[in-house]
């Protein structure tokens, strides 16, 4: 799946500026899109795009179910599988593999950005058990 904002393969033209928040994917023109393309009609699946908010969701879906810190451009292909379900387009009893290879601490900018700020205590035990939740 490419980014939305940097689709060049599946919009089918150059994306003179692209936009996204997967910086990792932020690329307009491709060097392997022969390839990429070969590669999809070779195995007769698809090439499509997910938004920044599909991405973002996909994020924060890994880091809360299998608290795994990746960097947005890994969540790209697990965004495109949940919106692929979403639209019912996915066979049943298939297994299906999402790799995600790129470690959050590569692209932390994004996530410093939209941060809150932290809850500042004072060196105190009991209140910062308090604080996250354990009494």
């Amino acid at each position: 799946f490419q980014a939305a904002g940097a689709a060049p393969i599946v919009k089918n033209k150059i994306v003179k500026n692209p936009e996204t928040i997967a910086t990792a994917i932020r690329i307009g023109s491709p060097a392997s899109w022969d390839q990429a393309v070969a590669a999809q009609v070779g195995s007769k699946e698809l090439i499509d795009s997910v938004t920044d908010k599909e991405i973002l969701n996909a994020y924060r879906l890994v880091a809360a179910k299998e608290g795994v810190f990746i960097e947005p451009s890994s969540a790209a292909g697990l965004a495109g599988l949940i919106k692929k379900k979403e639209q019912r387009k996915l066979p049943k009893g298939q297994i299906i593999v999402v790799t995600v290879t790129g470690n959050g601490l590569k692209d932390v900018q994004w996530i410093l950005n939209s941060a809150g700020k932290p809850v500042v205590i004072s060196v105190d035990l009991k209140r910062a058990a308090k604080v996250i939740g354990l009494k």
